[in-house]
């Protein structure tokens, strides 16, 4: 069987770091295109891996039958419609996380998957992180019991980044620190959770501490520099309790606070046991056995989750199976964002049911 040919569309930062890497690693995957409107990226990534070939108007990968894959790795509003002409043109996607800035955007992208018959997975690649995959299975086999609430906590001290560009742009993002960290939170907890189906959110997000752009305070910002020309119409911070048909979810997110510790890690409470995962690193698991509190840190041998998620891909590619990351499944989390935000503007709790 030849190599599945793949298309790289965005050649930025989650492109060079993980996208790429993995399908060079990849045995079954070829890159045919670097695609970036600022096409000297595309240029440059074509020099650094020495393959494939510099473009920049994905439409030419679209009119090429030999590209079975493409990467969306663009800013969120390029994520629906590039992957819907894709999907169209017959080609499979992994489309970079959030799934796009909008949930209606969401369900359009699931509703050509289903015309189609292609692969459209989501860059949800804790979804594919053995720590997560662990915790995912105690929870089933029942270790921890009934897992009644689940907490999440994602917050940081001054951490917005690209103050004024693309990260703090609703027309470009869709949102601030809930659609960006958030997301990644959330789907953990979905995941791990069974993907129950939610049934109401309440929650309230802020804009607040890069309002003033340029006496906002910090010590580095990624993504940066500010452009103090730019927007800044987006939630620096969040809060929202959600109830699914599973356990209750509360969280605290921040891209900036007024507190100078960053805290980023979700509790998993269950009735017989529970769980503390620290974001993308260990976790441990707390416990009680004849009449002792235990506190367990179990290890285990992990291996590249962008690397998991690529091969994942590939393998939905080629054989039509359907993984963890399919829109099927992911587009729980946007409909949560999208209720959050909503309950936000309208100041109310919104129903799903």
């Amino acid at each position: 069987m030849s190599k599945t040919k793949v298309a790289i569309i965005g050649c930025g930062t989650i492109a060079n770091s993980s996208h790429i890497k993995a399908y060079l690693a990849n045995p079954d995957a070829e890159i045919k295109y670097f695609c970036d409107i600022i096409k000297e990226k595309a240029e440059k990534a074509v020099a650094d891996y020495g393959c494939g070939i510099a473009i920049e108007d994905y439409r030419v990968i679209l009119e090429d039958p030999e590209v079975e894959a493409v990467s969306v790795c663009t800013p969120n509003n390029g994520h629906s419609t590039i992957s819907i002409d894709c999907l169209r043109a017959g080609k499979n996607v992994l489309c970079e996380k959030p799934a796009a800035r909008t949930y209606e955007e969401a369900l359009e992208m699931q509703k050509v998957q289903h015309e189609t018959g292609k692969v459209l997975n989501i860059g949800v690649v804790n979804r594919f992180n053995t720590g997560v995959n662990i915790i995912k299975d105690m929870i089933q086999s029942g270790e921890l019991g009934e897992l009644y609430h689940v907490y999440v906590s994602f917050r940081a001290h001054r951490s917005i980044p690209g103050l004024g560009g693309a990260f703090t742009t609703k027309a470009i993002a869709g949102g601030g620190a809930l659609i960006d960290w958030g997301v990644h939170f959330l789907d953990i907890v979905m995941y791990c959770s069974g993907d129950p189906k939610p049934l109401t959110v309440s929650g309230q997000a802020f804009c607040k501490l890069g309002k003033d752009m340029e006496n906002y305070a910090y010590t580095s910002m990624w993504a940066g520099p500010p452009n103090y020309e730019g927007t800044y119409d987006v939630d620096d911070s969040v809060t929202a309790m959600i109830r699914t048909e599973g356990p209750t979810i509360t969280l605290n997110g921040a891209w900036a606070q007024n507190i100078g510790v960053g805290e980023m890690y979700i509790d998993f409470l269950g009735d017989k046991a529970g769980i503390r995962l620290q974001y993308g690193k260990e976790f441990v698991l707390y416990s009680a056995k004849n009449g002792a509190l235990l506190e367990t840190t179990p290890k285990y041998t992990s291996r590249d989750m962008f690397q998991n998620e690529i091969d994942a891909f590939i393998n939905c590619v080629r054989t039509g199976e359907k993984s963890p990351a399919h829109i099927d499944t992911v587009i729980l989390s946007s409909k949560i964002i999208q209720g959050i935000y909503d309950s936000s503007d309208k100041r109310s709790e919104i129903s799903f049911t």
